[in-house]
């Protein structure tokens, strides 16, 4: 079995690593666990013909002048490795790391969206961080990836040895390696600087003269990329002061607080559904509170700053962003609490959600967006930002307004429920007095046919009695029509 054959199979089972140690069989980094390949073990003599084969002449006296040589190599059609050979109690041993031609893009990788902010910045000095195999040179490559296809400028990358392969697409880009195209960093630096660069990528700031390097070149108007090895934003601000003399701190301050944009802090962690690991991310940026806090040392305040700053800037703590893939069901809480700095406070903001999420599941959204349902529980597609703690902060935001905007209509519902019943107690008594005025009406109605009946009964009384007046009169005078009257006497008193 070749070393091509080993690193085919490798790739075939999606492991990271590939480790080449005497009396041990090959092997493989799956899912964070080193896992023996079923092969026999390998001696002293196979690993050195393994790999001797494939180092150049001046790779092979870098190794015998330094003992190590750190290379990459490419397997055509298979994957590009990043390789390190080394000696150990006296023989040769070898990792190779697989970096895939085609990588993701920052979206790919389900990272916040503000990463996106960082690759259009004009100048200063963005920094990625974590530990070792944290996703750092991936994360690097994706946002130079950008770069490359959505802005034309010249993109200058150092590195020791070159990853990632980059094609020219909207962006020139120039790839620098350690050893073969340079013999340092700080020497590659300067001399990039009369390059024309717009981006430049440092692999990693190993050493004072490379930092101030870096920080001069962000000053004169370039956008530089970089990472170190530490594991939060503030460590990373101490790490890079403490490289200088203790003279020189207060000079190294300044410069940081004017020309630090970002500093993106990796860590990955085991998915729960088991099919990977997934990226937990803190973010800090350059803000008026950022800025001063460096000034004046206060590393403390700068924790705080990133954990209240989450709405605005979208800064966030590496806690937030554990806190946000163990809501989305990405992440268990015991993976959350082993990975965490400070497990106590997670646990208690942990609690806290979830008490929140208890208390209010009533709301269909709320529950969906914090994990409950069986969509989450399943698993979230690796392109959403599962780790960005600002949409948990959205998400609140508007809980918030829709519990403001429920009690709000609630009291306007109550407010018009009194009125109306207010109103239908006014009606009621209108309709009453109407019974009432209905009643007296109608009273007045019959008491109006008694009186219209009463004059009928009246006129017709009258009318008999004119009639019967009438006939008296009549009979009283006719006798006296028929006798001729008395003298000096005429009608009714003639008797």
């Amino acid at each position: 079995m070749t070393l091509d054959d080993l690193l085919k199979f490798m790739v075939s089972q999606k492991a990271s690593d590939l480790h080449l140690k005497p009396m041990r069989p090959p092997l493989l980094r799956l899912e964070e666990r080193l896992l023996p390949v079923k092969a026999a073990p390998l001696s002293p003599q196979d690993i050195e013909k393994l790999v001797i084969g494939i180092l150049t002449a001046k790779q092979k006296a870098h190794l015998d002048r330094r003992l190590y040589a750190d290379f990459g190599y490419s397997l055509a059609g298979v994957s590009r490795f990043r390789a390190t050979v080394f000696f150990q109690r006296g023989t040769m041993s070898a990792v190779f790391r697989r970096i895939p031609f085609d990588f993701p893009s920052l979206d790919e990788w389900g990272l916040p969206h503000v990463l996106y902010q960082f690759c259009y910045m004009p100048q200063g000095m963005i920094l990625v961080t974590g530990p070792t195999g944290s996703g750092k040179s991936s994360t690097l490559a994706a946002m130079i990836l950008e770069i490359s296809n959505h802005r034309p400028v010249h993109v200058v990358t150092i590195e020791d040895p070159i990853e990632f392969l980059f094609r020219d697409s909207m962006a020139a880009i120039t790839q620098r390696e350690i050893g073969e195209d340079a013999h340092t960093f700080a020497q590659a630096l300067k001399n990039t600087l009369r390059q024309d660069p717009d981006v430049i990528m440092i692999g990693e700031m190993r050493d004072p003269e490379t930092i101030m390097t870096a920080m001069t070149a962000a000053e004169t108007g370039h956008l530089v990329f970089s990472t170190l090895h530490t594991n939060s934003a503030s460590q990373t601000i101490d790490r890079i002061i403490d490289s200088f003399p203790e003279g020189q701190h207060r000079q190294i301050r300044i410069q940081l607080s004017q020309v630090l944009k970002g500093i993106i802090s990796l860590k990955l962690v085991p998915r729960c559904d088991t099919t990977g690991l997934i990226a937990a991310v803190e973010i800090l940026r350059d803000t008026p509170k950022i800025q001063k806090c460096i000034l004046e040392g206060a590393m403390q305040e700068i924790d705080e700053e990133v954990e209240k700053s989450v709405s605005y800037f979208k800064m966030q703590s590496m806690n937030q962003s554990l806190i946000s893939l163990v809501l989305n069901g990405a992440i268990k809480k015991e993976t959350a609490l082993a990975a965490s700095t400070n497990p106590s406070e997670l646990d208690m903001e942990i609690r806290k959600f979830l008490y929140q999420v208890e208390h209010g599941a009533d709301d269909a959204s709320m529950r969906e967006f914090m994990g409950i349902t069986d969509e989450t529980k399943e698993g979230k597609d690796m392109a959403e930002p599962l780790s960005d703690f600002s949409k948990i902060v959205e998400l609140q935001e508007i809980k918030k307004l829709y519990d403001e905007s429920k009690e709000r209509h609630g009291r306007e519902i109550a407010e018009k429920d009194e009125s109306i019943q207010h109103l239908e107690e006014d009606l009621k008594n209108r309709h009453d007095e109407l019974a009432n005025i209905s009643n007296q009406l109608q009273l007045a109605n019959q008491e109006r046919e008694k009186l219209k009946q009463q004059v009928v009964f009246t006129k017709n009384d009258l009318e008999a009695k004119i009639v019967r007046l009438q006939e008296r009169i009549q009979q009283l005078t006719a006798p006296a029509a028929a006798q001729p009257a008395e003298k000096g006497k005429q009608g009714f008193f003639r008797k």
